[in-house]
């Protein structure tokens, strides 16, 4: 493993890469020391301690409730993402769109580019009338009684902030390593680990409580690796034609439906919907209902935090998978599987497949969402420390990590294919064995 990451360091354009996506990282980093001018700078680093706010930092790579000018992080852009995800399934005309290839996904990601301003300025609107209006002392005393000035400044802040964002992740997409809008959140949720230990260093349990989460990260990241790579293979049988003495075909794939298809999307449809009548509870002045959706261990916010994972699991896996489009996909190609009749005898049992897919996918995440909340419930930890153990932030560093790793291993095999005469080093990756047809 150790010649296999130095390797990566041999190849020019990989090393570039990666030294690009470290610095773009670090200036993403340095917009968080930056404070929205107009908001006092003693409260820089109250993090989002608001309820079900420090969530959507974590799962947004900002951090919702600081007075920074990236505290929305790249939420607008990933919000736009999903919408338009959402609509080329749904729309023929985005559909046709999405089908022209190259040309077709550039025009999507203008259009996304575009719906991410208005997303970015609802939600700094609605950050500033939920979090910072109600705390006072965020507030510059000399900005205090100027409200109109203050909601205009902030707001632009928090857009240009959102744009800037977006705009490294896609630098990063571009010239760095893997997808920006990921790397981006790994990176902020990473970033919280060291003051989240700082924070109970004066524990006198501190290393009880770094066993205990270690064991706890363990089992979440076994779990999280297991159920990311588990998939049911469905096997495809291609039709055998005969031409004269040769036969074509008849060679058996494989079609791969993922448990975990959706990632980590319900859980962040979940929370950010749970924001909206938490906020709407704090405006009508209903503290009871308002703590009843803020207390994560509680028999309503569990209660509809599942319904809402299950619900979205199920509404995500089916826009994406769609299985009478693969049926006819399959007839069209003359392939088949084996003991299925073609058209909708496959289309039927391809539902049936996805629905229990998706049941025991949806089932883990809600596991994995709700299950460290009790576990963390009467630990001392601070919200910051237990919005890092979480198992959503785990699930988003594991899941983009893997991603990461299979990126790198197809810069290997690519460089391997390219016919570099530089012989790689034992370990550097059973990519390079493979494209040469050799052994490692």
């Amino acid at each position: 493993m150790e010649k296999g990451f130095l390797q990566l360091f041999r190849i020019p354009e990989t090393r570039q890469r990666i030294f690009r996506t470290l610095g773009l990282l670090v200036c993403y980093r340095l917009g968080f020391q930056i404070p929205i001018p107009g908001m006092s700078p003693e409260y820089l680093k109250q993090a989002g301690d608001q309820g079900i706010f420090g969530l959507l930092s974590a799962l947004s790579g900002g951090a919702i409730g600081q007075t920074t000018i990236f505290a929305l992080g790249i939420m607008p852009f990933i919000s736009a993402s999903i919408i338009f995800s959402m609509l080329t399934k749904v729309s023929p005309a985005l559909e046709a769109v999405a089908k022209e290839g190259a040309a077709g996904q550039k025009k999507i990601t203008q259009w996304t580019r575009l719906a991410t301003v208005p997303i970015a300025l609802v939600q700094a609107i609605f950050i500033y009338t939920g979090v910072f209006m109600p705390n006072a002392q965020l507030v510059d005393p000399s900005m205090s009684g100027n409200p109109v000035a203050l909601f205009f400044i902030v707001t632009t802040a928090l857009l240009a902030g959102a744009l800037l964002v977006m705009w490294i992740g896609e630098l990063i997409t571009e010239y760095g390593v893997g997808n920006g809008a990921s790397l981006i959140i790994m990176a902020g949720i990473i970033a919280s680990l060291p003051s989240s230990l700082w924070s109970i260093k004066d524990s006198p349990d501190f290393w009880q409580v770094i066993l205990f989460l270690s064991a706890v990260w363990l089992i979440t990241i076994f779990a999280v690796v297991f159920m990311h790579k588990g998939a049911r293979r469905i096997p495809i049988q291609y039709a055998r034609l005969t031409r004269g003495r040769r036969v074509y075909g008849g060679q058996r794939h494989y079609l791969p439906i993922k448990v975990n298809m959706a990632g980590v999307m319900p859980i962040i449809f979940a929370s950010v919907l749970f924001v909206i009548p938490g906020v709407l509870f704090q405006w009508l002045g209903w503290s009871g209902l308002q703590n009843a959706f803020q207390d994560q261990t509680g028999f309503i916010y569990v209660s509809v935090y599942l319904v809402l994972i299950f619900s979205f699991c199920f509404f995500w896996n089916r826009l994406m998978f769609q299985p009478e489009e693969i049926a006819n996909n399959l007839r069209e190609n003359g392939s088949f599987i084996p003991g299925i009749r073609p058209g909708q005898k496959t289309a039927e049992y391809l539902s049936n497949v996805l629905t229990r897919i998706t049941m025991v996918g949806a089932a883990f995440l809600a596991v994995v969402a709700v299950l460290p909340a009790f576990i963390t419930k009467d630990s001392g930890m601070t919200k910051q420390m237990q919005y890092f153990v979480t198992g959503t932030s785990v699930l988003i560093v594991v899941g983009v990590a893997l991603e990461l790793v299979d990126k790198l291993n197809a810069q290997l095999v690519m460089k391997a294919y390219d016919g570099d005469p530089q012989e790689p080093t034992e370990g550097a990756g059973a990519g390079w064995a493979k494209a040469r047809g050799g052994t490692n």
